[in-house]
């Protein structure tokens, strides 16, 4: 494999190491009765291992982000992905919920070595070709969230929920064997192979006080807020309040899930035609806003269409689609040497905000209505283009 903006192969790698994230997530989904019946535990605590698995997820880039930038991509990726082949057989050989836990969490951990897709992105290729390949990423990441839990539950009819563990480590093997036998390093390792706390330190405190670096993080962080507001509340409203069946619902959330990867690819378009990332970065945020306050609008008129809440719903994950390419690309424009790092760092903000997000829905929730989703929606993805309308830079220009 050679890392050339032209090779298919290469863009395959990253949107399945980017994927494989979202695939621990949505594809044990089906599994979570019967993995509580075979543990005998209530459904709700074998719910935990999906908060153990995004935990871990949050804080270990944290670790992979400067341990990257000083040893390389690929042997923090090899490392990583075997975790977690490791843990995932753990997690199928696992006796009891607290076995179970732990080893998710491993899990995930080992997961999260594969957010440096996004670093190796920038690493490889300048803005607009880096802007492309992030597109196609987003993509990849959304085909993955449209059929794992169709996935998992077929994986279910043929065997028990242990398989699904089984089948998320054999993806790792098959992954963890291209890195190795195919991937070339993509970091320029200009920091050696200093890996002293106070260096890593260092470059977390560059990050911190880079403006353009964080005021896109907190711009991300409140797109993607939005967007786990609806992730968490859709299923409240349309299940719990509009009485779908599980059916109905999914055949929803793949559409939102489709129109994210519509809006990445209409993105990618934009680049090719000469658009400037700021323009389609304003064009997005504000239709991200527009069409939350819009379902807020609504939800306070009393007016609840199914019909109406599907298509606004759409209309915000296609906005995110366009905006989400450009947001990750310009977080590490300004810091391209530590792009691990930023990337990192930037990784676990949005997803501590993205939980905080859906962590208000879910409690908030008065069973009668959408409006927890809807106002969390609306005040995230204004919160989102404010930060960028309202910064004192421009977005890193589109290099020619």
């Amino acid at each position: 494999m050679k890392n050339q903006p032209a090779s298919a192969s290469l863009t395959l790698l990253l949107g399945g190491l980017a994927a494989v994230p979202y695939s621990g997530i949505d594809i044990n989904l089906p599994a979570l009765s019967a993995t509580a019946a075979a543990l005998r535990v209530g459904p709700s605590n074998v719910g935990l291992t999906i908060s153990a698995f995004m935990l871990s997820l949050a804080l270990a880039p944290l670790i992979y982000g400067p341990v990257s930038d000083r040893v390389g991509r690929k042997p923090t990726l090899v490392f990583g992905l075997t975790l977690f082949v490791a843990a995932s057989l753990a997690c199928a050989c696992s006796q009891s919920l607290k076995m179970l836990l732990a080893f998710r969490f491993f899990q995930g951990a080992g997961a999260a070595c594969t957010t440096l897709t996004f670093a190796i992105a920038r690493d490889l290729f300048d803005e607009m070709t880096a802007r492309a390949k992030i597109a196609n990423i987003v993509i990849a990441i959304n085909v993955v969230t449209v059929i794992a839990p169709s996935a998992g539950a077929a994986v279910l009819a043929i065997g028990d929920w242990r398989l699904i563990y089984v089948v998320q480590a054999s993806a790792g093997v098959v992954l963890l064997a291209i890195v190795v036998v195919g991937f070339s390093e993509s970091a320029k390792l200009c920091h050696g192979s200093e890996l002293l706390p106070s260096a890593i330190i260092r470059d977390y405190i560059r990050f911190a006080t880079d403006r353009v670096s964080v005021v896109f993080t907190l711009v991300g962080a409140a797109g993607g807020a939005t967007v786990f507001a609806y992730v968490t509340g859709s299923s409240l409203f349309f299940v719990g309040v509009v009485g779908l069946r599980p059916s109905q619902y999914a055949i929803i959330f793949s559409a939102c899930s489709a129109a994210v990867m519509c809006g990445a690819i209409i993105d990618g378009r934009l680049g090719r035609w000469g658009a400037l990332p700021a323009k389609t970065m304003t064009v997005g945020l504000g239709l991200l806003f527009a069409s939350s306050s819009a379902m807020l609008a609504l939800t306070l008129a009393g007016f609840s269409s199914t019909a109406a809440f599907a298509t606004l719903l759409m209309i915000v994950a296609l906005a995110f689609g366009i905006s989400l390419p450009n947001i990750i690309n310009a977080t590490m424009q300004s810091l391209p040497d530590i792009a691990g790092t930023v990337g990192a760092a930037a990784g676990s903000i949005q997803m501590i905000c993205g939980s905080g997000a859906s962590s208000l829905v879910a409690v908030f929730f008065d069973g009668r209505s959408a409006l927890s989703m809807v106002a969390v929606m609306a005040i995230s993805s204004l919160l989102a283009l404010s930060l960028y309308l309202m910064a004192p830079i421009p977005a890193p220009p589109r290099l020619p």
